[in-house]
Order: C-alpha cells, then sequence, then structure tokens
C-alpha cells in the first residue's frame, strides 16, 4: 500500500529533528535555552480570559456556524475597517482554527492544478507546502539583505507569468522581521495593476512594529487593488492567544463563501466559546492596554538581543521592523544553519531555528518572545558556541 501522491510532496520539515531533541533533553531534566518560539510568552489577557469562562457558563459550547459567530464576523470587519482602512463587510469575513488554517482554506479554494503561487524568500515555513498540497506551484523569489529581505517590483514582474495565480506578502516578516514602507509597495503595486492575480496579504504581526514604522496596505497605496486582495489575520500574536485557534480570513465574498463550503468538509465550526474570547478582545478597550504592555516589553527584548549580539565575533543580524524575530547571519562559522542548530543545542543547549526551514541557508532564528533572563543566556551560549567553532 502507498501514501497519496500529495504526502510524498511535503517538505520534510528542517526542524523537526531539533525540535524532537529540544523536548527529550527538556524531558530528560536538561535546562534548555528556547530562544525558537513563534509564540508571546504573556498570559492571554485577563478580560479575554474571563469572556471565555462566562461563555461557558452560558452554555456556548454547541455547534455553531461553520463561518464563525455572526458577532465575531461583524466585529473582525469594523476592525478592519478602524484599524487597517480596509474596506469588508461581515460577508467578506470567515473564522477559521488559527490563522495558518485560513491560508489553507484559501490556496485550496483558488488554486487549480499547475497555478503558480509567487512566495518571497526568506518565508513562513507552511507556505510552499500548502501550495503544493492544492496542486499549485510555489514560485519562490530569493531576497537578501541589500533589498531588506523584501521583494523588488523588477523581480515581481520577473516572476509574474500567465499562469500566476496568487502573490504572498508577508509585512511584519516571520522569520526576518522585515515590513514593507510606502514606498516599497507602490512599487508593488504599480506591478500588480497589470496583473489580474490574487494577492493575500498575510499580516498576523501587524500589532508588532518598532522604529516608528506604521501599518500600510497595497490597498492604501492603490484602492483598485482591494477587489483582488485578500487578508489573512488571528489573534494569537497580538493577543497572546497561540492555543485558542482563532484566526479570519477577509476576502471577496465568492472566496468567502468557497472557503467556508471547504470548512464544513474539514474542522467545521471553530470553538464556540473561544470565539467569545477573540470577541472580547476586539471589543473591550482593555486590549489596547494589554497589547501596549507587550509591545513595550517586546520593544525592550528586541534592544536587548541586539545589543548583547554586537559584541559575537562572526554573527550579524538583520534589524526588524516588526514581529518578535531576529534573523542572524552564521555563515562566517562555515557551518550550515541547521548543523549549527544541532551544536547549539547538543552542545550548549540553546534551541533556535535553522533558516533553511524559511528557504534561506545561512541564516537562523532567534525569538525574542523570551524573557531577559534567557535571552542573555542564550546569547552566552551562542557566543561561546561560535568561539569553539574556531578552536577546532
Amino acid at each position: 500500500m502507498h501514501l497519496a501522491r500529495r504526502v510524498a510532496q511535503l517538505t520534510p520539515s528542517a526542524t523537526l529533528s531539533i525540535t524532537a531533541q529540544a523536548k527529550a533533553m527538556s524531558a530528560a531534566g536538561i535546562p534548555i535555552c528556547h530562544l525558537g518560539a513563534g509564540e508571546p510568552d504573556f498570559p492571554t489577557p485577563a478580560h479575554i480570559r474571563r469572556a471565555a469562562i462566562q461563555a461557558l457558563d452560558q452554555g456556548k459550547t454547541r455547534y455553531g456556524p461553520t463561518g464563525g459567530i455572526p458577532q465575531l464576523r461583524q466585529a473582525i470587519a469594523a476592525k478592519l475597517q478602524q484599524d487597517n482602512r480596509l474596506a469588508y463587510t461581515a460577508a467578506e469575513v470567515m473564522v477559521s482554527n488559527g490563522g495558518k488554517q485560513t491560508l489553507y482554506n484559501l490556496m485550496m479554494v483558488v488554486l487549480d492544478p499547475g497555478d503558480e503561487v509567487i512566495i518571497p524568500a526568506p518565508y513562513w515555513v507552511s507556505y510552499p507546502d500548502m501550495v503544493r498540497l492544492a496542486d499549485g506551484i510555489p514560485i519562490v523569489v530569493p531576497t537578501t539583505q541589500a533589498t531588506g529581505f523584501k521583494i523588488t517590483p523588477a523581480q515581481l514582474q520577473a516572476a509574474l507569468s500567465p499562469r500566476t495565480k496568487l502573490v504572498v506578502i508577508n509585512s511584519p516578516n516571520n522569520p526576518t522581521g522585515a515590513v514593507y514602507t510606502r514606498e516599497e509597495l507602490v512599487g508593488l503595486a504599480a506591478v500588480l495593476a497589470d496583473h489580474s492575480c490574487w494577492i493575500v496579504c498575510d499580516e498576523i504581526y501587524e500589532k508588532l512594529l518598532y522604529d516608528d514604522l506604521a501599518y500600510i496596505n497595497l490597498a492604501h497605496v492603490n484602492p483598485d487593488l482591494q477587489s483582488r486582495l485578500i487578508i489573512s489575520n488571528g489573534f494569537a500574536k497580538a493577543y497572546s492567544m497561540t492555543g485558542w485557534r482563532i484566526g479570519y480570513l477577509a476576502a471577496p465574498e465568492a472566496i468567502i463563501e468557497a472557503a467556508i463550503s471547504l470548512q464544513s468538509h474539514s474542522t467545521s465550526n471553530i470553538c464556540t466559546f473561544a470565539q467569545y474570547g477573540a470577541l472580547q478582545a476586539l471589543t473591550d478597550p482593555l486590549s489596547l492596554e494589554s497589547i501596549a504592555e507587550m509591545h513595550a516589553a517586546f520593544q525592550q527584548r528586541r534592544a536587548l538581543l541586539m545589543q548583547a549580539l554586537d559584541s559575537v565575533d562572526r554573527i550579524t543580524y538583520f534589524r526588524p521592523g516588526g514581529a518578535f524575530y531576529l534573523w542572524v547571519n552564521i555563515e562566517q562559522t562555515g557551518l550550515d544553519s541547521l548543523c549549527f542548530c544541532e551544536r547549539l543545542l547538543k552542545d550548549f543547549y540553546v534551541a533556535v531555528i535553522p533558516g533553511v526551514a524559511f528557504g534561506c541557508e545561512g541564516w537562523i532564528r532567534l525569538s525574542y518572545a523570551a524573557s531577559q533572563e534567557t535571552i542573555l543566556r542564550g546569547v552566552e551560549a551562542l557566543e561561546k558556541c561560535v568561539q569553539s567553532f574556531v578552536l577546532v
């Protein structure tokens, strides 16, 4: 018996061995310094937790609408209008089991076999595999530090073809923290205006911007793109609700209806009482305070991590404009990213993510969604690791 062809297309996770080793070492009592986490280390704010508890007490535990409870869909549409200056109705919004499912749903309902999807690299690890699962073809466009790890208009123009169905824009970016400026989006919008493809903006880190950077979207620089614009977002990062699994997709109604139909045959509805927590997150003014507190902490940790790495020889980094990651260059060590991360974990008890997982060799991703003590301990071990390469 053979497994389905689509499974064979999946790329083996470059982080699987690192993750498995870190868990095994932690279970054995070894104090691992975790700098690989893609989630805030803060508890979900109390007012959000209380709303979910109240929903439980009120018996909101039954099946709900596949696309999300109406109140939450309406609140998301209002949020997009108020915070993002993007016009979507509640009928153009659906709720899914995390931001990841919104993107999976999207790929499945818009891609036909052979359709191409342009993905700038470094990219979030799941983009290419989602495309392949939908029988699409990921067109990976490498970016460099010289362009701020952002795709240029010239690169986009060269990558576009009659088969291009979708372009992925992730800003702030995971893993680099790169953020597109208005001027850069103007250039991309000019190219996209002459092509009929869909555009998905993955904006899960929109609330985590630094250095006086402001939120900006392609539709702001060219409103004509709104009709082809799709927004993927969720509650995991801004509200520290990773385990709640609440994400949302905003798109033209035809896409939303198709995605809801697909979801009805996969996961059906989203956890009912969790949606009331998400509703509270969007409508309670206390959320502004909790977001500001987390943002301030991440900003301090970001500065601390960069300052600490400044003293480490043969290591450089890209200054992030958003998210909570630092993209670190290790090329001068002579090791590829997976070997480096395995060595760092095995001998120095620090877990980080190799750049090869994000489609970019010679780099590693460090997360500063960790305590200041953990950050300093991790950098100290990282420095010892790099020094050990000089001695061998």
